[in-house]
């Protein structure tokens, strides 16, 4: 009787007229399984704060060059070695990251003024000297002048094209025809600048004469064994004239 009774516990009989009050709720809840998705109950403690990250033992040092280890006279390659590698360091700890970052663009800025400072102090130096220098060197540069970089490149890359015309055709002939053009444009380009054809050719004839002199003197103490066999001097001679010719056309006014 007390095994059926167990199997059915809904089973109802003279001696037992209803149901045993709670009793299946108490089976319920005895046999209840464990859900996976049960949750326990997480310390503060178990929460990660950062406290297995390194940290950058200088991060309160006041002096900049010692906070990132380097001298006061480093240059800012060594300066950004520092700081790349710092950083590369201490990655993950921002109190640390923003030290060796702060104390980096400062020193970074202290490296611009100093530059900026020295290229002002070297242009002033450059100015008391002209202005201390004698009479026949201030007229002297009174007919220099300083043209644009894409100017200078343009005229250069035209002269030295004229140079690799007269060794291409080293072997065919002289190199007069290129000379020629050369101290046509070189005359072209400073009447341009002085409005004064009778004044760019004098300086056009003059460059190319005084390049003339000068590489017919040089060229031949220049050893045999460095000359191409097929390089004569009259071709080394012009080369030199170019070069003249390029300055003349380039900085004089």
């Amino acid at each position: 009787m007390s095994s059926l009774l167990l199997s059915n516990p809904n089973l109802s009989t003279s001696f037992l007229p209803c149901k045993i009050p709670g009793y299946e709720n108490t089976r319920k809840t005895a046999f209840r399984p464990l859900s996976r998705s049960s949750k326990v109950a997480r310390c503060a403690v178990d929460t990660p704060s950062g406290g297995n990250m390194p940290t950058f033992s200088r991060i309160k040092v006041w002096d900049r060059y010692k906070r990132l280890g380097i001298s006061p006279y480093a240059s800012e390659e060594e300066i950004w070695g520092s700081r790349n590698f710092l950083l590369e360091q201490y990655a993950g700890h921002e109190r640390s990251e923003e030290s060796i970052e702060a104390a980096f663009e400062k020193l970074l800025m202290t490296s611009f003024r100093r530059r900026k400072k020295e290229k002002i102090n070297l242009k002033s130096r450059l100015k008391k000297q002209v202005e201390e220098s004698p009479p026949w060197f201030k007229n002297l540069l009174n007919f220099v002048e300083l043209p644009p970089k894409d100017v200078i490149f343009r005229r250069l890359f035209l002269f030295a094209f004229m140079g690799g015309w007269s060794i291409m055709n080293s072997a065919e002939g002289g190199p007069a025809f290129q000379v020629a053009v050369s101290l046509a444009a070189c005359i072209y380009f400073l009447n341009e600048k002085t409005k004064s054809l009778a004044r760019a050719s004098i300086i056009g004839l003059g460059a190319l004469a005084s390049g003339w002199i000068l590489g017919s003197v040089v060229v031949p103490m220049i050893p045999t064994v460095l000359i191409h066999p097929t390089w004569t001097l009259e071709l080394l001679t012009s080369l030199v004239a170019y070069f003249f010719l390029f300055l003349a056309c380039t900085f004089f006014k």
